[in-house]
């Protein structure tokens, strides 16, 4: 899953929810090294992630991109994912989307200084151009995969597949639906498991 997702399924705490956010920066057990909030928020990011490559719903729409992207295709899948979570936000929240996104980015700027470099990096881009939102448009997951096809040095082509989500956007969209919801309870059950462990 993508940033969206990743910050959706981490609950209400402030830093479990940066800790699942930034979890891609911090390598192996490093991460022991950190709050135990932090480490609840980088362990449920590890088990999301494990938990979506293995799901076949997940295989199955990555299936269907595997002949244009290869191994870029689960990439991919998981920002298409966060376009349906970003689409149908009010199926899922009570809280409108735009207020949702404004409250996180407040809660990044709060707790800057224990972003990693990467993500301190990123985050001015991140919320001039309002990414999060964004992803509710095709626009504005367009301009996600112009990015990252940028970042792979133009080698991946993701930047087409937009062409794709159009061509196959309800498959896509019944294909979340379907597997957000068991997401969902997995992530809630390893998020309960993993606040007992700390003492949280």
């Amino acid at each position: 899953m993508n940033f969206l997702a990743h910050i959706y399924l981490s609950g209400d705490n402030e830093l479990v929810t940066i800790g699942n956010f930034v979890a891609d920066a911090i390598r192996g057990k490093s991460y022991k090294k950190l709050s135990p909030e932090f480490q609840v928020g980088i362990l449920l990011h590890r088990h999301i992630d494990t938990f979506t490559d293995a799901h076949p719903i997940v295989r199955q729409s990555t299936k269907r991109l595997h002949k244009n992207y290869g191994h870029y295709s689960g990439v991919i899948v998981d920002i298409l994912y966060d376009h349906f979570l970003a689409k149908n936000w009010n199926q899922y929240s009570n809280e409108p989307l735009d207020r949702y996104v404004e409250n996180f980015y407040h809660s990044l700027k709060n707790h800057f200084d224990l972003l990693p470099l990467r993500f301190q990096r990123l985050l001015p881009f991140m919320i001039a151009d309002n990414w999060l939102f964004s992803y509710a448009e095709i626009d504005g997951i367009q301009r996600v995969l112009n990015g990252m096809n940028k970042r792979t040095k133009y080698k991946s082509g993701m930047d087409s597949a937009t062409n794709e989500l159009k061509e196959f956007y309800n498959e896509f969209e019944n294909e979340f639906t379907t597997f957000f919801e068991v997401l969902q309870e997995a992530s809630h059950e390893k998020l309960n498991q993993l606040m007992k462990t700390y003492e949280l």
